[in-house]
């Protein structure tokens, strides 16, 4: 029981980091480019993915997922958002142009990922 304490304290004092991930297709090498304000949140999208639920974020990497399962799927932080102790950090606009960064750097779209190009 002491060990759960301890690992349920050590959890809520672990730092929350904003960032950018990217979900693998190791069978086709499709990527799905996201950012996540607080990267503890990926076990729950790996979980809805696992769940079938997460089609409204991207059907055909839900779809894929469920063809080739949990394991041909590897999931992987790019950067981590380094926040800045100004007044006027604007943390959701960095975490936006950190991932537009990654997305315009892999181009994940079509045949190489499964994210949508933006209208800017």
């Amino acid at each position: 029981m002491d060990r759960k304490k301890e690992l349920k304290q050590q959890y809520k004092e672990t730092p929350i980091e904003a960032g950018v991930y990217q979900i693998k297709n190791t069978q086709t090498g499709k990527v799905f480019i996201g950012s996540t304000r607080n990267f503890k949140t990926l076990n729950g999208l790996k979980f809805s993915l696992e769940a079938g639920t997460a089609s409204p974020m991207n059907r055909e990497l839900q779809e894929d997922w469920r063809h080739y399962g949990a394991s041909a799927f590897s999931i992987e932080i790019l950067e981590t958002l380094k926040k800045k102790d100004d007044p006027y950090f604007n943390e959701k606009e960095a975490l936006s142009e950190l991932e537009n960064k990654w997305l315009d750097q892999l181009q994940p779209y079509e045949e190489r990922g499964y994210n949508k190009k933006k209208t800017r």
